[in-house]
């Protein structure tokens, strides 16, 4: 599947982009909220699983609406727990870590900071967990699903489309890279999607990416240790990367990459 190859759905507030597998369907939910949030609904049979959840009320509403056709099976919620009052009534399935970085750890921390930044517009209740999942497959709605937990959460492998859905990539965009060693275990992780073939990478705030993509994040990565290991200062730092890439989006996550590398 070209990652270009969709349909495209204008909602009031963001936008869809249906990509038609044949038997299963993937849309792709474009919030243009505050955070460039990316919500995922796989449907199969009249059957939908969503991928996260939006967390602006006006986004939860527009996504809200446009489902209402849809049969919603349930909703996996990795990285993103706020937003609860989007589909409150469908069943919620997560590790438990993923449930506890929300709740209790950097997860609510970032929620925190969002209701800080964004005030009533922004939905800091989080899901309550009603299925809690171990690694490995579950079955929602007549798909398979295939989660493997993370530091923080748990990524998913979506079989039937050939795909994955993790919390961050974007090619020409910076990321937050938590240090070198981040930096090693994402270069790994990225590795290992080009070797299995995935057709199609799913982040939540990017549009869908290819293999072609993940090899330039590699060699971004691969960059940014070298500038920051012959550099002195998160200034200096971000003055070189910003040289060398200047096009590039997500000043805050560069911003705060400087600061895990130079701490």
């Amino acid at each position: 599947m070209n990652k270009n190859t969709f349909t495209t759905v204008a909602l009031a507030k963001g936008v869809m982009n249906v990509y038609d597998f044949g038997g299963v369907k993937l849309h792709a939910y474009k919030t243009n909220d505050f955070i460039d949030d990316e919500v995922f609904i796989v449907e199969k049979d009249g059957k939908t699983v969503v991928i996260e959840s939006p967390c602006f009320f006006e986004n939860n509403q527009d996504l809200a609406a446009y489902l209402e056709n849809l049969e919603v099976a349930g909703m996996l919620v990795a990285y993103h727990g706020a937003g609860a009052t989007f589909l409150p009534d469908v069943p919620k399935y997560a590790t438990q870590n993923a449930f506890d970085f929300s709740k209790n750890v950097g997860g609510k921390a970032l929620i925190d900071n969002f209701t800080g930044a964004f005030g009533e517009i922004f939905d800091a209740s989080v899901h309550p967990i009603t299925n809690v999942i171990e690694p490995g497959k579950v079955t929602i709605g007549g798909i398979d699903f295939i989660n493997k937990q993370t530091a923080d959460a748990f990524d998913i492998e979506i079989p039937e489309i050939n795909a994955v859905y993790t919390h961050m990539l974007g090619y020409d965009c910076h990321s937050i890279v938590a240090g070198a060693g981040h930096t090693d275990a994402m270069i790994a992780k990225l590795r290992s999607y080009i070797e299995k073939g995935y057709d199609l990478i799913l982040t939540s705030h990017y549009t869908p990416e290819d293999l072609k993509d993940a090899q330039i994040k590699i060699d971004y990565l691969e960059n940014l240790k070298a500038i920051a290991a012959g550099i002195s200062d998160a200034d200096a730092f971000k003055v070189e990367v910003g040289k060398q890439y200047p096009q590039y989006s997500s000043q805050n996550y560069l911003d705060m990459t400087a600061g895990f590398f130079f701490a």
